[in-house]
């Protein structure tokens, strides 16, 4: 956490602000460590604190390294978080503050506003502007996560049958999940089977799988606070040629994506990788959505791989490859990987299998 710490701080130098208040509970974690419900960061160019209620403090101590750890508020001879904030800003005698305007509501605003003798300046996104590249301890707790949500896969092949509701199945898929050592899923699993697979957000329903339905699943899980994000798609039993057609189309597209992507593409160029196969196909239209996202501490961060990201994507990023084709009236297909972007390439953190299985 001290060299998340170290990389803001530099930031804030490069910047001209003294200190930086944050409340983003994601960007929080990041740079604490902190897996509690009640804290904020201060961050100046020499100094970082968690400010905490009592509940917290022991926690606060044993996760939060390279942070001092204040307790704030919760009884009348402790000063509030922002009374503690106010005087350590004068005693060095800052006149600014940064804050995560896309955080603070108007109410907390004003508070801020009220309580702190300083400017108020805006500065959302410096955070998740780190965030993006993964180091080694994310990037092992995400391939934990992966890992997980690649076995739920074959589990799922083993369970699913005719006469299960989806909400039945992704029941099934979650508490699998966790008992894979899964804390919980990283977005409400999607479930979309027969016509319903032709809905690219088809979250689970009552509605009850039959033979020869085409069922695409999107799942993903946290583990220890990081995400994985999968899709598959199967048929219990034939589902008919047009859905066999457009499954080996979608499957083309992502395997032709994770050959190509790598470090100083664009997400726009990669992006269209996948969108130029299939509208070559015929099916540009059915491809309504961006090819993919990044994701981490939440399930959709930048960089994006969508027809209007025009960034070099760079080594140590992650980048979802997923493509679909969802034909109204008929059934749609989408495949999920997760990529690992590398100096050399990427790596697939989700290697389970991408060809139709009928079962």
């Amino acid at each position: 956490m001290e060299r998340r710490i170290n990389q803001l701080q530099d930031l804030l130098k490069s910047e001209g602000i003294p200190a930086f208040y944050v409340s983003n509970p994601y960007n929080i974690r990041y740079l604490s460590g902190f897996t509690g419900t009640s804290a904020k960061v201060l961050v100046s160019q020499e100094k970082a604190y968690i400010i905490t209620d009592f509940r917290y403090r022991e926690q606060a101590e044993k996760q939060c390294q390279g942070l001092e750890v204040v307790v704030a508020g919760g009884s009348a001879s402790q000063d509030s978080p922002l009374a503690f904030i106010q005087r350590t800003l004068s005693q060095a005698c800052y006149d600014k503050l940064a804050f995560e305007d896309e955080d603070v509501s108007v109410a907390a605003y004003m508070a801020l506003d009220e309580a702190l003798d300083v400017e108020l300046i805006p500065f959302s996104g410096a955070i998740e502007v780190l965030r993006q590249f993964k180091d080694d301890e994310e990037i092992a707790l995400i391939e934990k996560a992966c890992d997980i949500a690649v076995e739920t896969y074959d589990f799922m092949l083993n369970t699913v049958k005719a006469g299960m509701t989806e909400i039945e199945l992704a029941n099934a898929i979650d508490f699998h999940m966790r008992s894979l050592g899964a804390s919980g899923v990283s977005f409400e699993t999607i479930v979309a089977s027969g016509l319903r697979s032709a809905m690219p957000h088809g979250v689970a329903s009552h509605k009850v799988i039959e033979q020869g339905d085409l069922i695409t699943v999107d799942y993903g899980c946290y583990y220890q606070g990081y995400c994985s994000d999968m899709t598959r798609t199967f048929a219990l039993g034939d589902p008919g040629d047009k859905l066999k057609e457009i499954y080996a189309i979608v499957q083309e597209a992502n395997r032709r994506v994770s050959e190509v992507a790598r470090p100083g593409l664009t997400g726009q160029e990669l992006d269209a990788v996948a969108r130029d196969y299939i509208r070559q196909a015929g099916y540009g239209e059915a491809f309504g959505h961006s090819l993919g996202h990044s994701f981490g501490l939440e399930i959709h961060e930048a960089p994006n791989a969508s027809p209007s990201y025009d960034e070099e994507l760079q080594a140590g990023q992650l980048i979802t490859n997923e493509p679909g084709i969802y034909l109204e009236g008929i059934g749609g297909v989408r495949i999920e990987d997760d990529l690992l972007l590398t100096k050399d390439g990427n790596r697939i953190l989700t290697p389970a299998s991408r060809e139709l299985i009928i079962l």
